[in-house]
């Protein structure tokens, strides 16, 4: 079996399947220490990092540069390597149910080209379970080897923030998984060797599934949490950011915001353990409720636009509204699950003519996954309201007076994040409102 010193020695080599948000910052790190190589199954994805150009952004040019990794889209390179870790998305589908076809796939490719005695690490947003019902079969069909005697597993939860430059993998505490101690005790070594803030070895893999899968349903019902006092306190005509400001001066407040709940991880994650649940029996009343507020925060944001535009005398019909912001989080290019969408699409509905700006999105993207079609901001002029949806620092930078200055006369401003404020709004004449 491979074995920490055999990779020390770089008598063997690490795989990490798929370079997106997950994988390629990890390969980045490991390759300081071990042998690797960087699968895609995505050849151009492959060229631009061979080039030294990484555009989801989370490894700069100069370390792209400098880290010593063999990319590859050739599956047959992964024969070459004894520790296998496979980094791949974990989405849902149109009905919310767990889409484990990446993963699956993961796993038939690796099973054909792996050797005997490696060791496969899945670091994928799993239900509990997945990792040694649904892969490990999978991979000793396709292997012909036996699991546990052949090749061990291992699963060891990702925990990237993506455009977070200083909770990067390095420095957030590692939870590692192995279908038995010695495995275990292998991975802890290798993530060891590049995790500073620690490795916690958790005493299965279906625990391990467990903790990384709550994660992000606890935050999920937090920010849902903060939602319902939004909807509540807009209809009292309280500011929500007051009210929190005031709250959070007690020492065990818990300082977390409303707004709009996207990306491939909070958004999604909790249907994972949901999904389980309800295969078990049990129907989650608490979790799916607040997986119920979060998606409807959209369609709550654009029917709110709709009454400013109508107290404003405006109209609705065929009224000119930008929408600032397309991506699922600020400073970074990921559209996955962006719930900006559903703002644009509720607009649309009222039969409103909706303009669409982000400096970090990738128009063809957009246009392949969305229909829609990006506008330069300089060609935003005279619209009825802007829609500040992601709070970019370029729209920081550009200020209240320049963003609100898109619209003609009487400006509206719905800034959904608040990243300005109503003194602000007020000191200009801007009618102003945030979540």
């Amino acid at each position: 079996m491979v074995t920490i010193e055999s990779l020390l020695s770089k008598k063997d080599r690490i795989a990490v399947v798929g370079l997106g948000y997950v994988g390629l910052p990890l390969a980045v790190h490991l390759s300081k220490i071990f042998d690797v190589t960087g699968f895609d199954l995505k050849s151009e994805r492959i060229k631009e990092l061979m080039k030294g150009y990484d555009r989801t952004l989370e490894v700069s040019d100069q370390e792209l540069t400098q880290a010593n990794i063999e990319y590859t889209d050739n599956p047959e390179k992964l024969s070459e390597c004894r520790l296998i870790i496979v980094a791949v998305p974990t989405p849902i589908d149109e009905y919310r149910i767990p889409d484990l076809y990446p993963v699956r796939s993961a796993s038939e490719l690796v099973g054909k080209h792996m050797k005997k005695g490696s060791c496969v690490v899945f670091e994928s947003t799993v239900y509990p379970g997945v990792t040694e019902e649904i892969c490990a079969p999978i991979l000793s069909e396709k292997s012909g080897f036996e699991s546990g005697k052949e090749f061990t597993l291992g699963y060891s939860p990702e925990r990237i923030n993506p455009g977070d430059k200083v909770h990067t993998v390095d420095k957030i505490t590692k939870i590692v998984s192995g279908s038995d101690d010695t495995t275990c005790r292998m991975l802890a070594d290798v993530y060891g060797k590049i995790v500073k803030a620690g490795i916690h070895k958790a005493s299965s893999i279906k625990v391990a599934e467990a903790a990384k899968v709550i994660e992000n349903t606890q935050r999920d019902l937090n920010i849902a949490l903060m939602n319902e006092l939004a909807l509540i306190f807009d209809r009292m005509n309280i500011d929500t950011t007051e009210v929190l400001e005031a709250a959070g001066t007690k020492w065990n407040f818990l300082k977390f915001k409303p707004g709009l709940v996207g990306g491939h991880c909070i958004g999604v994650d909790p249907y994972y353990l949901t999904f389980k649940a309800e295969s078990l029996g049990y129907h989650p009343e608490m979790i799916l409720a607040g997986r119920r507020i979060n998606d409807g925060m959209g369609k709550y944001v654009a029917e709110r636009v709709v009454k400013m535009l109508i107290r404003a005398k405006k109209r609705v019909h065929q009224a000119k509204v930008a929408v600032l912001g397309i991506t699922f989080k600020e400073d970074v290019p990921d559209l996955r699950n962006s719930k900006v969408i559903d703002i644009i699409k509720e607009l649309r509905d009222y039969d409103v003519e909706v303009f669409v700006h982000d400096p970090f999105a990738d128009p063809k993207e957009a246009l392949k996954y969305y229909g829609i079609q990006m506008d330069e901001l300089d060609h935003l002029k005279n619209v009825d309201a802007v829609v500040l949806a992601v709070a970019h620092a370029h729209y920081k930078e550009l200020g209240i007076k320049k963003i609100s200055g898109l619209c003609g006369d009487d400006p509206l401003l719905i800034d959904i994040k608040g990243v300005f404020g109503p003194e602000q709004a007020r000191e200009i004449g801007v009618t102003y409102w945030r979540l």
